[in-house]
């Protein structure tokens, strides 16, 4: 994405599949991972949620993608939704021991919470603190209960260098806006009105290109991922917002 903002923007899919409709818009050669990163600059990987992967993995898919490319990785279930971030010391470890193989190429982690996990100010400290002693990378947390959603927490969220989600559909009315640290953001666009399967309008998907640049130009990194993909739409709007941001840039 040369050619835009200095401060990067980040636009990709929850995953690197290609759906049959859009294999024109790919190079031919190459795994599919290798052809995404022709295009893209950034992926969204969902499988280390429900799944474990080995180093030796992340290595080889940092090693499939150019020196630009950044991974963003969403944290295991286990820690998130079956530990609701309690004693998850061993997990937690394995998980950051496994992504290291990403190298330079590791973007933000995602941290999506279970819609019924109230902010507990004590639990989400020892659970942050142990984070950070272990990583000093880029976080962003994706919360869904109400209690999340308040000043307080954003300033809990600033605190540890935390930017929360801005999601669509919003599960709450502050949510569809970026909240938490300020010097990154990250906007999960899940598919509206149908989550996960309908496509975003052309003024929607124009509407979240100046949102990118805006960001970008106030020095955030700014990153958007679809996660639209049960009907393949993801890959679609990515591309469709791909192709407003370079048609903007050389009016820049």
């Amino acid at each position: 994405m040369s050619g835009m903002s200095e401060h990067r923007i980040y636009v990709g899919t929850a995953a690197w599949a290609i759906p049959k409709q859009y294999d024109n818009a790919f190079p031919s050669e190459g795994s599919h991972l290798v052809r995404y990163a022709n295009r893209f600059d950034s992926v969204e990987i969902n499988s280390s949620f429900y799944r474990p992967h080995r180093v030796s993995t992340y290595q080889r898919w940092a090693g499939d993608v150019p020196e630009h490319f950044r991974f963003a990785v969403k944290m295991p279930r286990t820690i998130t939704h079956e530990y609701r971030l309690r004693d998850v010391d061993e997990p937690l470890q394995r998980f950051l021991g496994e992504i290291a193989g990403l190298g330079s190429k590791l973007g933000p982690v995602l941290i999506q919470l279970p819609p019924s996990l109230k902010f507990d100010p004590k639990g989400m400290r020892s659970f942050v603190e142990r984070l950070r002693r272990s990583f000093n990378g880029d976080v962003v947390c994706e919360p869904r209960h109400a209690s999340w959603f308040i000043a307080d927490v954003d300033a809990f969220l600033i605190e540890y260098r935390i930017a929360r989600v801005a999601a669509d559909p919003k599960p709450h009315p502050s949510a569809g806006t970026p909240g938490g640290w300020t010097g990154l953001v990250y906007y999960r666009l899940h598919g509206s009105p149908r989550m996960y399967y309908s496509a975003y309008s052309q003024e929607s998907i124009a509407q979240t290109a100046r949102t990118l640049e805006d960001h970008a130009s106030a020095g955030r990194a700014a990153w958007c991922i679809f996660d639209n993909t049960a009907a393949f739409a993801a890959t679609g709007d990515a591309l469709s917002t791909l192709k407003l941001l370079q048609s903007q840039a050389p009016d820049r």
